[in-house]
């Protein structure tokens, strides 16, 4: 599993660490993180020509101590300083004694030009902001031309605790990161900035605590909590799943759903709605009934809202059920807030961000600049647990810093399609009626979901209904 804290948790676990070993340690074990990694990037160090943008502070001495590592190694590293007056004199020293060449930001476009390799060290976790002007035709520059990019610790311009991008920031082909990851390199926009992500470890675990700001389950994780059929195992003990979704309009999106939630493990489907006969036509497996959820029959978690349209009253049902229930789509706009704050079964609710805007009454813009506050808001406005779904989905529950929010980025592009979020709400419903948590299914259900847009896309469009044909393959290379 990755982690990823606050700055103000990194700085006050850096400055514990930094009382228990020698002076300058911790700088040196980030500076040769990163002198190896930008050494493994360049392929050939020797004769490679290195340009270091150099900020104030000890994000700059990281870069320099690494350059002065490169320099010792043949490299021609030149440092443009952006602000002389405030850089790290012990990292100047370093690289000039190693040969490295220094010149001020108002000479380091050729520099930048010629180089192979840019190392962004011109602004540290700590910064606000988008960057500042001094700054902007260095990265211009490096932009053009066919250097790479390595960030130090985070790509400059990028808030480090949310990913926001207020103005110009380092787009970077490789971000090493000390420590922990932080939030802005998991989360969008920063994560699109940050490109491949390499974390050095520099001791700062053993006192970091035990709460992160944000995980992100790997295969391991999800492995583990998969639910898996026992000898015993009946299709109740399974789960078994109410999908109240699709309207005469929309017939589809029921069927997707229903699709969603079979391939996601349930021993049995009920669906309730107008679409009986499409679902039915598709999956003779499904149980089908007309007459409303509160007379289904019984179920272990209910899906509401896909393609509903304005069936207010199927919404209403669900919701005041005493199990865990799903809301999506027309079921987000549909239900009762004060209902749903005041259900005692989980809830997880699964907006995307023009929804989430909706719920929050805001501009969609604000909320996919600020990804990770609109979740957090949002969960605890309905006291639900909330999946914000998008190119990084978050998982958070209402209990504000109790437990991680969790991010999952297995998605690829080609998920942006009509009818992929009813897949989604199926299968995560799948994973409510077996049994686990709120935030466990919403959690992994985006992961397989993610998985499974991977390989039906194949690198080609494919539809939402060749992503829940695919959930199985998700489901075996997580096993296996």
């Amino acid at each position: 599993m990755r982690t990823a804290y606050s700055v103000e948790t990194v700085r006050a676990a850096e400055r514990e660490l930094m009382a228990r070993v020698p002076e300058g340690a911790l700088m040196q074990r980030a500076a040769a993180g990163l002198a190896v990694a930008c050494a493994e990037f360049l392929g050939r160090v020797y004769g490679s020509r290195v340009a270091l943008l150099i900020g104030s502070g000890d994000n700059g001495g990281d870069a320099l101590y690494a350059g002065a590592r490169l320099a010792r190694r043949g490299a021609g590293v030149t440092a443009v300083l952006l602000s002389p007056e405030r850089v790290h004199r012990a990292g100047l020293a370093a690289l000039r004694r190693s040969g490295g060449r220094v010149v001020h930001g108002g000479d380091g476009v050729a520099v930048v030009e010629r180089a192979q390799l840019v190392v962004d060290g011109i602004v540290g976790i700590g910064g606000k902001g988008g960057l500042r002007h001094s700054a902007v035709p260095l990265v211009q520059a490096a932009a053009r031309s066919r250097a790479g990019v390595v960030a130090v610790d985070l790509p400059s311009g990028i808030d480090a605790d949310t990913g926001e991008v207020r103005g110009s920031a380092v787009r970077a082909d490789l971000t090493v990161t000390f420590g922990t990851h932080k939030p802005g390199l998991l989360i969008d926009p920063g994560r699109g900035y940050a490109g491949s992500v390499r974390l050095v470890d520099i001791g700062l675990a053993q006192t970091l605590p035990d709460v992160p700001l944000l995980e992100a389950l790997q295969h391991r994780d999800v492995r583990g909590l998969l639910p898996l059929p026992g000898a015993e195992s009946d299709k109740y003990r399974r789960g078994v799943v109410g999908v109240a979704a699709g309207s005469g309009r929309y017939p589809g999106a029921a069927v997707l759903a229903v699709a969603g939630a079979l391939r996601g493990g349930a021993g049995a489907v009920r669906y309730v709605g107008p679409a009986a006969d499409a679902v039915i036509a598709r999956f003779p497996e499904a149980l089908v009934s007309d007459r409303g959820p509160a007379h289904a029959g019984r179920v272990q978690a209910w899906v509401v809202g896909p393609g509903v349209g304005e069936e207010a009253g199927a919404v209403g049902e669900v919701v005041a059920a005493d199990v865990p229930v799903l809301i999506d789509a027309d079921g987000l706009r549909l239900a009762d807030p004060a209902a749903v704050r005041a259900r005692r079964a989980p809830t997880l609710m699964t907006p995307h961000a023009g929804e989430a805007a909706a719920l929050l009454g805001v501009a969609r813009e604000e909320v996919e600049a600020a990804r990770l506050a609109a979740v957090r808001e949002l969960a605890g406005k309905y006291a639900a647990t909330v999946l914000l779904k998008g190119s990084t989905t978050l998982v958070a529950d209402p209990g504000r810093g109790a437990v991680a929010v969790r991010v999952n980025s297995t998605g690829t592009g080609w998920l942006a399609t009509a009818g992929s979020g009813d897949v989604l709400s199926g299968l995560a419903g799948s994973l409510l009626a077996a049994g686990l948590d709120a935030r466990d299914a919403g959690s992994v259900a985006a992961y397989l979901h993610g998985l499974a847009g991977r390989f039906a896309a194949d690198g080609a469009p494919a539809g939402a209904h060749d992503v829940a044909d695919a959930i199985p393959g998700a489901w075996r290379d997580v096993r296996e």
